[in-house]
């Protein structure tokens, strides 16, 4: 299967699942040593045709193109140039959002004693699932400059403050089982939250 067929699958799965609003997310695959495939800009990712990805290189300048790539390519390449991951994706959710804007002056959010963070390789008894927060400046260098801090491995996930996740991995497979592990663990995080407050509520009564 080629790189560009993994990532158009990859695509139709996650919108299925609606984690691409208005336009929104973004997602590239390493093509060659030369190349990438990312989404184009403004396209609507419900929906696959030939416009759906465009090659770069690895400056992020189209390849025999006039397409405009995703403006958070520059988030794609840092882990590209920086690792042998051969998977990134950008995705906005509700919940991806919401928890980065409680935990954001944290600058983390911490997952420990829940099932799903075996996903990402944690299964000693006091492992603790780290995942950073960083803010989210308008200019796109400047949030690469914060993201790339965080960028230190084959695999990985990092929050934007009020903006999404990005999650990367070794394989198509992989990317994905980390993007669905982390939105368990933030749906999981917020009904536990919410839960904890109805309970204090009742106490104070």
């Amino acid at each position: 299967m080629t790189p560009l067929t993994q990532i158009t699958e990859l695509k139709e799965h996650l919108a299925a699942l609606r984690y691409f609003p208005g336009t929104s997310g973004n997602l590239a695959i390493r093509n060659d040593v030369q190349s990438l495939y990312v989404t184009t800009s403004g396209i609507d990712k419900n929906i696959t045709h030939e416009d759906s990805f465009v090659q770069v290189d690895y400056s992020g300048q189209p390849i025999d193109s006039l397409l405009k790539p995703s403006l958070e390519t520059v988030l794609h390449l840092e882990i590209f140039n920086r690792t042998d991951a051969q998977v990134s994706l950008h995705v906005h959710s509700v919940e991806n959002n919401v928890i980065s804007e409680i935990y954001g002056d944290d600058k983390k959010v911490t997952f420990k004693n829940q099932e799903l963070i075996k996903a990402f390789g944690l299964w000693k008894e006091n492992d603790v699932l780290i995942i950073p927060i960083i803010e989210n400046p308008a200019d796109v260098t400047q949030l690469a400059q914060l993201f790339a801090q965080h960028v230190q491995k084959d695999y990985g996930v990092v929050l934007i403050r009020n903006h999404g996740m990005n999650v990367w991995g070794r394989s198509k497979d992989e990317a994905l089982k980390f993007l669905e592990a982390a939105e368990f663990l933030f749906k999981y995080r917020l009904q536990l939250n919410a839960a904890q407050y109805y309970l204090h509520t009742l106490k104070e009564r």
